[in-house]
This record gives C-alpha cells, structure tokens and sequence, in this order.
C-alpha cells in the first residue's frame, strides 16, 4: 500500500487529505481507511511524506521548503546544506544533533535573496556520515581521555574498554555508534595513526581526518606475494613489440611513480604522436583485493614531502612504473597530427616498451627554453624540440576552439627530514611541463571519442556550463573593482568566456587571485558515465586515461579498454551497471584528497611563518570578509588582517563587490591591492596567519 500512496502524491501537485487518498485508491471500508491512515503515519515518520497543519499530505521532495543533503560543519561552527544548485546556510544554533558529513532533513527558514544564500535549520538527521574524528588520548586527573582535533558540538562517550589499548600521546580515530542522549554520543577508537611526537604527525593526522591511510589491508599484502618484479615470455602474447622505439619519460626529480611515456615520428607529412600508458589494469584485477582497495582509496594524495599511494610500491614503483631501460606492458595511443594541431587518425592497442631514459622536467625546460643540453641528453635533444613545436600546435589548436587558461602557479613546500617546513617555493609550469600536460589532454581526448565512436559505455571527466548568475556574479566584481568587462555574455560558452578571461588582462600575483575567482564562479569538474563535454577544455569528449598508478578511474577505463576493444569479452551490461558507482566514489574520493592537500598546505605554511612573526612583507589582499582582509604574500602564503586591528576609521562591508569602505576616510581595500604587512602569529596546529598593516 506504501507504493501506491507514494505514488497518488507523486502525480499529485497540491496536498491531498486523507480522503483524498482513500478516494483515489478506491476505498471505503473502515477497516481499509484506518490501515491507509497508520501506512501515512509511517511514511511521515520515514520523511517520505510531509503532514501539513491542515492534516495534508505532500511528499517531501515535492516541498521547496525541505531539502534532503549532506551537512559540512565549518570550522566557525556554522554549516551549509551542500545542493547541485547553491548550497544552504545552516547557522550553529541551527545544526541541532548533526554532525559533519551526516544526511540531513533541513526546512528552508530564510528564502535566498541576490546577495545572501538561502538559510534552513536542521530537522532531523537521515543518515549519520562515516566521518573520522581524529584527536589525541590526553591525560587528566579522572584518567585517559579523547581530545578531538576539530571543535565538535557534541560529547562523545567512549568506553574504558577502548582506553585500555591506548596511551598518552598517541592520535587515533574515533567513530560514532549512535546517540545515548541529547548532546551526547556514543563512539569507539576505531584506528591508531600514530604517536603526536612522531615525524609527519600533522600529515598523518589531516589524511586522517579526510579518510586517506597508508598503510594496506592484509589480503592486499598477501596478493602482492604474487606480483611479479619483471615480464616473462607470455606477457608479450598479443601485444606490440615497441621496445625499439625512441621512448622516453619525462616527470619531477623526486617521481618514482612513471605512468606515461611519449615517442614522436614524422611520416607523410602528419607527426606521430604516441602517449604510452603503464598497463596497470593488467596486473590489478577487477574484485581482487589490490583493486577493491584501490578502488577504496580512489587516488594518491600528495601532503607536502608525503605520498599517500594509491597502489602499493611493490606495483607503483615496481612493476607497472615505466622505469628506464626495463620492459614494461602499456596500452600505447599512437595518435596521427595534423599541422594544424588536429588529431586525423589514431590506434589504441596493447604494447611492450623500453623507455630509453627518465627524463626531468628541469633538464628538459634546459633544452627547450636556454637550448643547454645537459649531459646524457644529447641524443634526445632534437627529438624534445620536435615535440615542443608540436605542444604548441596542440596547445593553439585548443585555444581555437575556446579552451579556458587556467595555469597559475601553486605553492611547493619544501621541508626537512623531519618534515618541517623550513621553505615555500612556487611551483611553476614551464615548457617541459606543458608539453607532456597537451599530449596527456590529447591522449584523454582520444580514448574518450574511442569510447563515443563505439558506442561503449565509459568513465567520462566532465565539466558542464557555468551559470549565468554566477558568471555576472564575477562580471560584476570585476567591473567594481576596477577590471571592466565590455559586452553582454548572456549565452555563456567556451569561446564567450574566453574573451571575459582575456579582457582582464592580468600578470603576477593578481593574475593568480583573478583565476582563482573565475575558477569559483564555474562548477567541478567531476567523473560521469554520461558524457557532456568538459566546457573548460571546449571538449566534446574527454576522460582521464593517463595516471592509471595513481587515480581509480583511469584504472578502470584501462579495464574498459581491455574488455571492450582487446578481448571482446560480452561484459558490456556488467560494468555499465557499476559506472554510477566507480564515477561518484572517484568523484567523491578526490574531493576528499584534494581537501587534504589544501589543509596540509595552509598547516605547513603556518609552520613555516612560526620562524618569521615580526618580518614585514608585501603582499596582495586575495579576499575581502566582514571580518577583515586576506592578504596573499608572493610566496603564496596567506593570512588575515582582522578587521578590528583596521583601527584608522569605522570599516563597513560591501558583499557585492567584496570591499571594506571605511565610513568617515571613504578609503577602500579591495581584492588586488598590494600592501605591506607584518606577521604578528603563526598558528600551525589550526593554520592560521595573522598580519596587521605594516605603517
């Protein structure tokens, strides 16, 4: 009977009563009407079905003041409802019993309006979230106690039993079982991180916090018993021989993990690209241990001087990393270029290969942009200026057709042994670097049509169409802040944007803050089995194919590539049906890496200021609060100026343009001035930085 009630209200728009419903089902009998009454009851309590004050039903998703989600709990306490649309503001008095990650009802209290985003309270909690809780076993008087490192808003009650496999010191994970009581609930110590004296204790901790572990499951240790070290005869079955080809890697100094290798030809009149992958599909089979795992972790994540992998050494620095002078299986996309830059003929197939020598991004950038040929790459040299020429055909040829800029540089943590921050560089991408990024972009590019001209279901990296609001939003900004934008970008698609980009003419730091909020007005990037294009790059098709050591999905679209176009196995029906799924846990998964890289990197920064408070530096406002100003040094750290040590005038907020514009002076600071600062604290264990004006 619930089916057929879920149903009626399905097709209906307005709210109907109880006899409604029962006229609708065609029942008249007492007896019927009472069961019709206690099943509406228990649709109710299930949050499947909304009872109006007129004792109305109406399902919930019909109900534009309920919203179904996931609750992120900030570090302030307050809260957003994350919606595809635009999330909901949940303030801290408002979050009731929710923790950070649950599913949540929450009832839409404050319609959203031009400058402030809809606000709701929670009703009741769903589904509780599978969060970490990571703290450290403290000592206190009543004995060992859990100390969270994040503020929680409520009490968690953990059993002696738990505390008897824990010392003092030590940082473990805590997990919710289930409420005992309002404000109160109960939890275990589900895992042990480390000691909090131990070297990269803070590294450990934030990937932690955002579900990232290094170490790997005992069925993933036993099937590595079996994993080879080298090929024998039968790896070479059925794929092409490539070992005598001019094959090299290139990557950073430090990478032990080598997924791509490149080779470049020129026959009638077309340069012959080949992009070759590690065949890591190969070894890691799909349901077995290392796969459920990878598929688990869905990426490695980089934090500062660590390497969460992916995939355990013995594969990812071992056997399927394409390392210099030993053989290796690929999956090799040879592409044929025109001179335009335009991708006229291609194979895919399974290969065998010898890279020739592991080159370095440092070494390479010496012979493409001072023409110094360091020692050992003589013999390359001609080749890597071929395929230079190439990048830049390529590189032009998406610029065409409406690709987005979106290179700026990011901050490189340099830290010592015991892994403190003692430096920060920029990390700047120069020709070497963008060279391998265009051949990797036309390689995705063309797996992806593989996938479309075949008709086969595949893993597509998607971006859709920025909205028109968010789009004038930024349009708007600019034009207050002195950055005007010419013409109407009412239909907004690659090309349009393109030019909005290349009116702000932009160099150096605010170049980087600019991009910054161009990247914020557009949506994520994220993994889908649907293909709609990737409107950043102006693709029709496009899919990650590249790094199978280190992210699922190009993992898994190897072991599409396999099945579908190698072995011609009939499995097509059984991986579309799991795509939803391996698309939202990659999606999900790299969120998660990318949020501990960034918490990382804001940690290690403030480590790193801890040695400068008192220094005076210039810097760049990057962002403007009530609360005060974001000022971005050159060396891309970023602190606070609090708005109460803006002592000179009375300073009031524009939120539509983002400025501070002080009452009686009419002095304004806005995103992009420069300003000169002092460092007055540094707190690594919240990474925070805090300046004031430097008078």
């Amino acid at each position: 009977m619930k089916e057929k009630i879920v149903e009626i209200l399905q097709n209906e728009y307005d709210a109907l009563d109880l006899f409604s419903i029962s006229d609708k089902m065609g029942i008249s009998s007492s007896e019927d009407l009472e069961r019709l009454q206690n099943y509406l009851y228990e649709l109710v309590d299930e949050l499947v079905v909304y009872q109006t004050k007129k004792n109305k039903y109406i399902l919930y998703e019909k109900c534009p003041n309920f919203k179904k989600g996931i609750i992120q709990i900030k570090d302030s306490g307050n809260a957003f409802l994350l919606q595809d649309d635009d999330d909901i503001f949940i303030s801290k008095k408002n979050i009731g019993f929710s923790l950070d990650s649950d599913y949540v009802l929450v009832e839409v209290i404050k319609p959203k309006t031009k400058t402030e985003k809809a606000e709701g309270r929670v009703i009741k909690v769903l589904k509780r979230g599978d969060k970490n809780i990571v703290g450290t076993i403290i000592r206190t008087k009543k004995g060992l106690k859990f100390l969270p490192k994040e503020k929680l808003n409520n009490e968690l009650v953990i059993s002696e039993d738990d505390y008897a496999h824990v010392v003092e010191g030590e940082i473990v994970v805590v997990k919710i079982d289930d409420s005992i009581s309002k404000g109160k609930f109960k939890a275990h110590i589900e895992k042990h991180i480390c000691h909090k004296d131990d070297a990269n204790e803070d590294i450990l901790t934030i990937a932690a916090k955002h579900d990232i572990f290094a170490d790997f499951s005992d069925e993933v240790i036993e099937e590595l018993k079996i994993v080879p070290v080298s090929l024998s005869e039968s790896d070479y079955v059925s794929r092409v021989d490539l070992r005598d080809k001019v094959i090299f890697t290139i990557d950073g100094d430090d990478t032990k993990d080598i997924d791509d290798a490149i080779s470049l030809e020129e026959k009638d009149g077309l340069y012959v690209l080949g992009v070759h992958i590690a065949d890591v599909s190969y070894y890691v089979k799909y349901n077995s241990p290392l796969d459920k795992d990878a598929y688990a972790r869905g990426t490695s994540s980089y934090l500062a001087n660590s390497v969460i992998p992916m995939l355990p050494h013995q594969l990812s620095n071992g056997i399927c990393s394409l390392n210099e002078l030993e053989d290796r299986c690929a999956i090799s996309c040879e592409m044929r270029i025109n001179d335009k830059g335009k991708v006229v003929d291609y194979d895919i197939y399974p290969s065998v290969i010898k890279s020739r020598k592991k080159m370095t991004y440092n070494n390479v950038n010496e012979i493409l942009m001072n023409n110094i040929i360091p020692e050992g790459y003589g013999e390359f040299a001609s080749t890597l200026k071929k395929m230079n020429n190439l990048a830049h055909i390529i590189r032009n040829e998406r610029m065409l057709r409406g690709a987005s800029d979106f290179d700026v540089a990011e901050a490189k943590i340099i830290c010592d042994e015991n892994g403190k921050a003692i430096d920060i560089k920029k990390r700047e991408r120069f020709d070497g670097e963008k060279m391998i990024e265009d051949f990797m972009v036309a390689a995705n590019e063309t797996v992806a049509k593989h996938f479309i001209n075949n008709d086969k279901p595949g893993i597509y990296r998607v971006h859709d169409v920025p909205r028109p609001e968010k789009i004038q939003t930024f349009i708007n900004f600019c034009n207050a802040n002195g950055k005007k934008i010419k013409g109407k970008f009412t239909n907004i698609n690659p090309h349009t944007f393109q030019k909005l980009l290349a009116q702000l003419k932009l160099e150096g730091s605010e170049e980087i803050i600019y991009k910054s909020l161009a990247i914020r007005s557009m949506p994520k990037a994220y993994y889908s089995y649907e293909n709609i294009g990737h409107f950043g790059l102006a693709s029709r098709n496009y899919t990650h194919f590249t790094s199978p050591i280190r992210r699922y999905p190009d993992l898994f679209t190897h072991r599409l590539i396999h099945e579908f176009f190698f072995s011609n196995n009939n499995t097509e029906n059984e991986f579309a049906s799991v795509l939803p799924d391996v698309c939202k846990q990659s999606s999900d998964r790299e969120v998660k890496a990318v949020e501990a890289e960034r918490e990382v990197v804001k940690v290690k920064m403030a480590e790193y200021m801890e040695n400068h408070v008192g220094e005076t530096f210039v810097g760049m406002i990057s962002g403007v609060q009530e609360f005060g100003i974001f000022v971005q040094l050159y060396n891309l750290v970023e602190g606070l100026i609090n708005i109460v040590d803006l002592d000179d005038d009375y300073y009031i907020y524009e939120e539509e343009t983002m400025r501070l514009i002080g009452k009686k002076k009419k002095h304004i600071y806005k995103i992009g001035d420069e300003l000169k600062v002092k460092c007055v604290s540094a707190n690594k264990f919240d990474g925070t930085v805090d300046f004031i004006l430097d008078k």
